[in-house]
């Protein structure tokens, strides 16, 4: 009897939306391959890969890149960001071989990764079939911030060695990448559970749930500070412990992150493909801050627009909690008929063919 294939996934900790990119297509894997081996390797908490991930797998922690040095979930420390790349690449050889080695001890099958670049190449030198999977690549990210040298030359040719790079839509444009293959939007979408929420904090039917999610980078807005706005609750996640009349804490609900979403009058948060494809795909309208120097934004934002509801806040305007009017004009407009996401399935579907030649 053949041992049945094992797929490795390496999923970037730089924020919440690589996870909310991958964890629906290793469900709908799981359902199309119920015996197929899943290893995932992460920097992100096992806690949360287990609330996003309903498939069976193994939990290994690793770094497969190192995304960029943030300061809050808004900015981008440039020149650390930088430095860290030229320490990471100084030994770039040992590192992929190193990788190989992991890789080959794993045996596996195939690896997708989203999006570290140092999986990739690892499986290239060690002849086991990869893919890229994501809505930006770090070789273009890179390229904006630190320039267009040799160390993004590297970062470019793991991509390109790759069988392919899944372009998640939305997503950047990825033209200097001749394996890209563009795929349907991915979501997990929660179910509304609007009446048990009301029961459980006895909100009348008139008051307003707004969901506050900055994508799981270190952030914290103070609200504290905000004035209250008639009508108005917010849901905050604990670690902000927000001392203001109107927050109900995240984390005492008994309800999961995409149900509360799927439940919520509306979702204030930065540009992130989780956060924008998970509130279109409930129909639920969004209050964005933007972030005009990461070059991933635009195409969001753009895709946002044509699809949802939604609305630009400025950033003095979120510190302050100056948003009572643009809440009410997105709660006086029609909203936008949900979106139903076909990428997982789409992906799904490529890489069952992959496993089992």
């Amino acid at each position: 009897m053949h041992n049945p294939p094992h797929l490795v996934v390496s999923i970037s900790g730089h924020g919440f939306g690589h996870v909310a990119q991958t964890a629906p297509i290793l469900d709908a894997l799981h359902q199309l391959m119920p015996q197929l081996r899943i290893t995932v390797r992460s920097a992100v908490a096992a806690g949360h890969l287990r609330s996003r991930i309903h498939a069976p797998f193994t939990h290994l922690s690793s770094e497969g890149d190192i995304g960029m040095a943030m300061s809050s979930a808004l900015d981008v420390c440039v020149a650390d960001s930088c430095a860290a790349y030229r320490k990471f690449h100084a030994r770039w050889d040992k590192r992929v071989e190193e990788e190989a080695q992991t890789l080959r001890e794993l045996k596996a099958d195939f690896v997708l990764s989203n999006v570290g670049y140092l999986p990739l190449a690892g499986a290239q030198r060690s002849g086991i079939p990869n893919a890229a999977l994501c809505s930006l690549n770090w070789a273009d990210i890179y390229r904006h911030y630190c320039g267009n040298d040799a160390i993004a030359a590297q970062i470019h040719d793991c991509y390109v060695g790759a069988v392919a790079f899944l372009r998640t839509t939305p997503g950047m444009a990825m033209t200097g990448l001749p394996n890209l293959i563009p795929v349907a939007p991915i979501a997990a979408v929660g179910a509304n559970r609007r009446d048990e929420l009301n029961y459980r904090l006895k909100l009348s039917s008139g008051e307003k749930l707004v969901l506050i999610s900055m994508g799981g980078i270190t952030s914290r807005l103070p609200i504290e500070c905000w004035p209250r706005i008639e009508g108005v609750r917010y849901l905050v996640q604990q670690s902000w412990q927000a001392h203001h009349p109107d927050a109900i804490v995240i984390e005492s609900l008994p309800i999961n992150f995409g149900d509360l979403l799927a439940s919520s009058d509306a979702l204030l948060c930065k540009p992130g493909y989780g956060s924008f494809i998970e509130a279109t795909c409930s129909g639920v309208p969004v209050l964005y801050v933007n972030r005009p120097d990461w070059p991933e934004s635009p195409a969001l934002i753009e895709w946002l627009q044509q699809h949802n509801l939604c609305r630009e806040v400025s950033r003095p305007a979120l510190e302050q909690g100056d948003i009572a009017a643009t809440l009410d004009e997105i709660w006086n407009a029609p909203r936008a008929r949900p979106l139903v996401a076909e990428g997982a399935g789409q992906v799904a579907d490529w890489l069952k063919r992959k496993l089992v030649r």
